[in-house]
């Protein structure tokens, strides 16, 4: 295979300080060698960015060559790489000749570091033929060099000729394998195999059965080079198979992980056999548990993960070895370990993996560590599904969860109450005692959101006499004494006093008068300011704890509170014949209902009661109060509440259902007429074989080329107008991080135009990677230019420039160039997170773009897909929240750019007679994608058409 073209980089040069050619020679003939590397170093630098200077050539060869400084020599490859060495005419130039007799003394030098650095350099020059001829007898006589430095890189300069131009060392197997039997060093062994993998496979099959019985104790390079032979001999029709698995088998053993990892993950496709299969995972669970670095655990999980998909009844025995990888500091390690735990768990083992997991919770709850709190959130969440999934569990596990109910991380008392939820839901002979359990630890939560999950349950599922009588009693302990404004206002008045109702009447009216807003006068006495010191002492007094939410303006959570009690009156009174006490248990609801109204229209509170939580309590006291005349309203609070959260859990098994068989179900499409692979039917007995040059096909998207001539006319753009002495096009093409610019320039005058150079320039977070050459055009001449610029961000870039070449009498001539606007749609994926994790991001995102909606569209559904498909954004809201008949829409989007920024969208809008109404709230982490996203949607609301 031959190697591609050398590529360099373009290296800044500082112009402004640019010495002449004069200035360069002087430096290089009289300066100090200080003086002759940095003078090199900008030759170097200059001639790599596009300007030669050929004349310097001979000075280099007259005053730098001689020199015996290391430095000097080594910048001596790098400039012999890459200055020009043919003429004109593509001859070797008469300089070279000088050079080459260098190099041969080089090879020949007595020191081991020049001859080794000299034969490095070789691998670089390996194209040019008429350099390396000479050389060839030197560089093999290297081959017997006392030190190993240069033998190992005598092995690859030999290799890299031979790979070019095997003329020149036809006998380099031949040679590479004697070498190879007598040698000694590990590294010069392992690279004598490497040739011989490469260049004479045979040869290297041969030796490797030769040290068969040696290859648990070889060096780790030459481990890993066997691996890479053994891959590469395996994609053949191979005899020596059988003894390629048990040296697979041996090679888990070795003492370093790279050398497991590719052992194991070769192993796999060389034998389907469930015992290699169970011990190439065994091998890959002990590399994540031992591996210090947290990339490498990923990668080892993501590959243990491909072989559970493949044979998940095989690797069943191993669930609880991989719940060892939870002790790993990293979340995104502990996520994936419990993702493929959660995949692996069965009716066999699913009370070991819960009682492994109750004792790690314990854990969070005993001592503190670093993100103990994501880690108990993450425990929970798996508890939860493993519960839901396996009944026989959930009663063992949902009273140990309901003990962090009280837990002062919000989101994990919030996983917890969601998991009750569904149990007491799905496992009815289970509400009774879970309904007790929630009653009991009313007093320990300390969140609203938490409080409200707990009194919808306890409202929905307790359905006892007895049980209603006594969940009253708790909810009153936890809202402390009522009416609660008229309980304030007597602490008020108690922490006041008789001695400062005497201090109030002695200094009432000795104030100064105060002139009112309305005319009057009013006097500020120093009452005002003792009675808000004493407000403010009541206010922080320590409360029970749903009083103490309803007096900080927590009212969403009072009016939740009404609506269950309303539902456990309702249900108590269709239970009892007992008038008295139903009567008696429906004032003292209506009492409590009233009182929040009240103190929330009182100074006790810190926010006033809103309006909505106000209208809610105010139709559960209706309710009450017209008890059994409105069936409709009995069976709204009793009977469709819960009927909607049934019908919310059957459409979330239903997605969850079709996603699973999405991923486990991918059609094939195969076309009648396409070519048969034969090794789909050899390859049968084992995993996918791992070919790296395919990969790298595919990741380069080499293998993948589909494109249409209708799509690369969209992508044209042109630069200039027709009337313009050069005329050019650009062909805009997106490449993973890269932007591919194919400019073609027509020359449209009679002249040839001469140092005709094109000149990028950017704005945004782009750059340009090269700085194209100076062309010359003949008459009505065509040339096409190539440049590349990279990405860094998803922000809307702009591309302008300016073509310059010299006119008549050397006179600069120039032609500004159209801007290109880069489309940031490239680079933004649809993506999905969950709604704790939108809500978390939207909280903590500071960069929000406000955009109002103006269209003709009238259907609010249409809406949300036209800015679904304009901005490459999904939808998180559900489909069964938004389905029915309503003028009102609200809907979450998400999406993630390829550089792992995320774009969060809020739509809100209401059909009106008008129209569409409303705005779309983008929020970002960075300033640039959320404006970059509003101009979208701007733009694609301009374009937008009325729907028929």
């Amino acid at each position: 295979m031959a190697a591609e073209a050398p590529c360099y980089t373009v290296v800044f040069e500082d112009t402004t300080e640019s010495p002449s050619t004069q200035e360069l020679r002087a430096s290089l003939e009289k300066g100090t060698d200080e003086d002759r590397l940095d003078t090199l170093r900008r030759i170097i630098v200059s001639t790599i960015n596009g300007n030669p200077q050929p004349t310097l050539l001979m000075p280099i060869i007259q005053y730098i060559m001689p020199s015996r400084n290391k430095q000097l020599k080594k910048l001596l490859h790098f400039y012999w790489e890459v200055c020009p060495k043919y003429d004109e005419n593509g001859k070797l130039k008469q300089e070279m000749i000088l050079v080459v007799n260098a190099i041969r003394n080089d090879l020949q030098h007595p020191n081991e570091y020049i001859r080794g650095a000299t034969l490095r350099f070789l691998q670089k020059i390996s194209k040019d033929a008429e350099l390396l001829e000479p050389l060839i007898p030197t560089c093999r006589s290297c081959l017997e060099h006392r030190h190993s430095y240069v033998r190992k890189n005598a092995v690859f300069a030999v290799y890299t000729i031979y790979r070019e131009y095997e003329h020149l060392i036809p006998d380099a197997p031949e040679l590479m394998q004697t070498f190879i039997a007598a040698e000694s060093d590990a590294t010069c062994k392992r690279n004598a195999f490497v040739f011989l993998a490469h260049c004479a496979m045979p040869k290297a099959v041969e030796w490797l059965i030769s040290v068969y019985d040696q290859l648990t104790s070889l060096d780790e390079l030459l481990q890993m080079s066997i691996i890479e032979v053994i891959r590469l001999d395996c994609k053949n029709d191979t005899t020596h198979r059988p003894r390629y698995i048990r040296c697979m088998f041996e090679l888990l053993n070795s003492s370093s992980h790279a050398v497991k990892y590719e052992a194991a993950t070769t192993l796999t496709t060389l034998t389907q056999n469930p015992a290699a299969v169970k011990a190439a995972a065994s091998c890959f669970v002990n590399l994540v548990i031992k591996e210090s670095d947290n990339n490498v655990k990923l990668i080892v999980l993501d590959r243990l993960d491909t072989l559970r998909s493949k044979h998940g009844h095989i690797l069943d025995g191993l669930t609880m070895d991989i719940l060892q990888v939870l002790s790993s500091a990293d979340m995104e390690v502990r996520r994936k370990a419990m993702s493929i735990v959660l995949s692996m768990t069965s009716n066999r083992n699913v009370e070991e993996v819960v009682l492994f997991l109750k004792k790690q919770l314990q854990q969070t709850q005993e001592r503190e560590f670093e993100k103990a709190p994501e880690y108990r959130q993450l425990l929970i969440q798996s508890i939860h599904v493993l519960a839901v999934k396996f009944s026989e569990v959930a009663a063992s596990v949902v009273h140990a969860l309901m003990e962090f109910l009280g837990d002062s991380n919000n989101p994990s008392a919030l996983d917890v109450v969601a998991f009750v939820r569904e149990v007491v839901e799905k496992f009815p002979h289970l509400r009774q005692s879970i309904c007790e359990k929630l009653t009991q630890t009313l007093t320990e939560i300390k969140s609203g959101k938490t409080f409200r999950g707990v009194l919808w349950i306890l409202g929905e599922y307790v359905e006892g006499l007895s049980d209603i009588q006594a969940t009253f009693q708790d909810i009153r302990k936890v809202l402390g004494e009522i009416p609660i404004l008229a309980s304030e206002q007597r602490l008020l008045d108690e922490a006041g006093g008789e001695e400062d109702k005497k201090e109030e009447k002695k200094v009432e009216g000795s104030g100064r008068p105060k002139v009112l807003a309305d005319g009057t006068y009013a006097t500020e006495t120093a009452y005002t300011s003792a009675t808000s010191t004493r407000l403010e002492a009541v206010k922080t007094a320590s409360k029970p704890p749903l009083r103490a939410l309803i007096l900080g303006g927590d009212f969403f959570t009072g009016s939740v509170l009404a609506s269950a009690l309303t539902k456990l009156v309702l249900r108590f009174d269709d239970l009892t014949n007992d008038r008295p006490k139903a009567n008696a248990l429906r004032a003292e609801s209506m009492l409590i209902m009233a009182s929040i109204i009240r103190v929330g229209q009182s100074k006790f509170v810190t926010v006033p009661i809103d309006e909505d939580s106000n209208e809610r309590i105010l139709n559960c006291i209706q309710t009450l109060s017209e008890l059994q005349e409105k069936s409709i309203v009995h069976d709204i609070f009793l009977k469709d509440t819960k009927a909607a959260y049934s019908k919310m859990l059957v459409a979330q098994e239903k997605t969850a259902a079709e996603k699973k068989e999405s991923e486990s179900t991918k059609e094939h499409v195969v076309q009648v007429d396409d070519l048969l692979t034969f090794r789909q039917f050899s390859k049968k007995s084992a995993d996918d074989p791992i070919d790296y040059v395919e990969d790298l096909g595919k990741a380069t998207g080499a293998a993948e080329v589909r494109e249409d001539f209708i799509s690369n006319l969209s992508r044209i753009s042109q630069l200039t107008g027709f009337s313009d002495p050069i005329y050019a096009e650009a062909y805009v093409k997106m490449h993973g991080f890269d932007i591919m610019l194919d400019v073609l320039l027509v020359n449209q005058t009679s002249n040839t135009l001469q140092n005709l150079c094109l000149d990028f320039a950017t704005l945004g977070d782009l750059k340009l990677v090269e700085r194209p050459a100076v062309y010359t055009i003949a008459p009505h001449g065509f040339q096409s230019i190539k440049a590349t610029i990279k990405v860094s961000s998803t922000e809307t870039g702009v591309i302008f420039g300016s073509i310059l070449w010299d006119g008549p009498a050397l006179a600069e001539c120039c032609v500004i160039l159209n801007d290109i606007h880069i489309d940031i749609m490239d680079y933004i994926k649809p993506a999905y997170c969950s709604e704790t994790q939108f809500r978390s991001m939207w909280t903590e995102f500071e960069w929000e773009n406000r955009v109002n909606v103006s269209t003709n569209m009238t259907d609010p559904r249409d809406y949300l897909k036209h800015v679904m498909k304009s901005t490459n954004m999904s939808c998180l809201t559900p489909e069964g929240a938004m389905s029915g008949d309503c003028d009102f829409l609200s809907a979450n989007m998400y999406a993630r750019s390829l550089f792992g920024e995320d774009a969060l969208a809020n739509l809100s809008i209401e059909k009106t007679e008008a129209g569409i109404v409303g705005h779309v709230r983008i929020r970002s982490k960075t300033q640039g994608i959320a404006l970059s996203l509003g101009d979208r949607i701007t733009m694609s609301q301009k374009d937008s058409k009325p729907s028929i």
